[in-house]
């Protein structure tokens, strides 16, 4: 009698490699590489835009208005509450961005982001990306996946994740602003500020901004 023969496993992450630092220092899940990605949908979506708007929104909103942020290739990802993807469409609509072209886009189930380098180890000379500044990243010049506001180990992501909170009202009396308390930063305003700068980088490039009879949109 023949005996089944298993199926082979998938490798383990080397201890010292991203993958293992990102699935036992953060609990959060990867797909080999190289190079390594991590899965969005499970404890993070992500919002992707050119790195030259997305550091007009870091400028905007700073640190308290957002979780960890990465960039790579030029384009700028943050990231945000699981579930936060599926939210955008109908964000922009409310906001008053539909049929506007951002370049604004959304990763959520079932996709993945480039993993950047575990912040402290060093990755080639340091340099800006297109469009924007981020001297001390070390990898950026290259395109490399950086972190710009990297995760904490031992620290729960998801209290620093933009999330969607009741729509009350914020400091500047816009409804939709509002935060549900404990700190936690405001979807609402982190897409309008991003779709904000967007929208200003397209105009300054000189781009169409892909809508009919739809009037110039600044906050």
């Amino acid at each position: 009698m023949a005996l089944p023969v298993p199926l082979p496993r998938a490798p383990l992450p080397s201890e010292g490699g991203s993958a293992f630092w990102y699935e036992h220092e953060l609990g959060w899940a990867t797909a080999a590489g190289p190079p390594v990605a991590l899965l969005t949908g499970l404890r993070f979506d992500v919002l992707e835009l050119p790195a030259d708007a997305g550091a007009a929104v870091l400028r905007r909103i700073g640190a308290a208005g957002t979780g960890p942020v990465a960039l790579a290739a030029g384009r700028m990802r943050l990231l945000v509450a699981a579930g936060g993807a599926d939210e955008l469409p109908g964000l922009l609509d409310w906001l008053e961005w539909g049929g506007v072209a951002l370049d604004l886009t959304a990763v959520g189930a079932g996709g993945r982001m480039t993993a950047p380098e575990p912040p402290g180890r060093p990755r080639g000379p340091t340099g800006a990306a297109p469009g924007g500044s981020f001297g001390g990243c070390p990898g950026a010049e290259q395109g490399a996946a950086v972190w710009l506001r990297p995760p904490e180990p031992g620290r729960e992501v998801e209290p620093t994740l933009p999330a969607l909170t009741h729509f009350g009202h914020g400091p500047g009396g816009s409804a939709g602003l509002g935060d549900r308390g404990g700190g936690v930063p405001d979807l609402v305003r982190l897409v309008d500020t991003a779709a904000t700068e967007c929208h200003r980088v397209r105009l300054l490039r000189g781009e169409s901004t892909g809508t009919k009879s739809q009037p110039l949109a600044f906050s």
